[in-house]
């Protein structure tokens, strides 16, 4: 299985894949993450088919649309899809149709090129709220374990942060990040460090006085 999002399929190499895996007929099962934007980018610029399913026909391979938040759902198409690919019929396209609720990367502000009103629409889908009325209202769930779920969660991510940031601490000085990268380093790069060195130098001296 490979996993990639709907940018992915604007780029040469998804329909290279897609193609040699049809001809081969390659036990391959593609499960697109189409979570509408590829970084600010939405579907409806990408491409002009109506669904990312439907692009499998080209290729001579089933193509499954399925509601990406639908936990379900996704473990049925994805079930069928392997049995298909482990029996010798070959490759099958996934989409699956969801959001991207939070920012692309911490660089990115989705606020410039998306509505509130669209994100909090699509926060009502969420998969794992979805699931978890579901579990609960067939009884297999209680709210007792849920918190007792997200408390050893929580603190799982907790004791990984506090690992890291210790194991942070042993790197050295953080300034060496610019250096070996270069035989000669750039004037940009050079600038990037003098001013990253300021910056430190000021955020030390504010520690100091706290």
């Amino acid at each position: 299985m490979t996993f990639f999002g709907d940018g992915a399929t604007s780029q040469g190499d998804f329909h290279e894949g897609m193609n040699f895996a049809a001809v081969f007929q390659a036990p391959v099962v593609f499960a697109c993450q189409n979570n509408q934007w590829a970084i600010s980018i939405p579907l409806s610029r990408q491409t002009r088919s109506k669904t990312l399913a439907q692009k499998a026909l080209a290729y001579g391979m089933p193509g499954i649309q399925v509601d990406g938040n639908d936990i379900l759902a996704v473990y049925a198409a994805a079930q069928e899809a392997v049995e298909r690919a482990r029996s010798g019929d070959g490759p099958t396209l996934i989409e699956c149709v969801t959001y991207r609720l939070a920012m692309h990367t911490t660089a990115d502000d989705p606020r410039r090129y998306r509505t509130d009103k669209e994100v909090e629409e699509w926060k009502k889908r969420d998969p794992l709220s979805r699931f978890q009325k579901y579990l609960l209202a067939k009884g297999l769930l209680s709210e007792g374990k849920i918190t007792q779920v997200e408390t050893e969660v929580q603190q799982e991510i907790q004791d990984a942060v506090d690992r890291a940031e210790e194991r942070m601490k042993a790197l050295g000085n953080p300034l060496d990040m610019f250096e070996h990268a270069y035989a000669q380093m750039p004037a940009y790069l050079r600038e990037q460090k003098e001013e990253f060195a300021r910056e430190l130098a000021d955020s030390n001296e504010e520690g100091n006085h706290g």
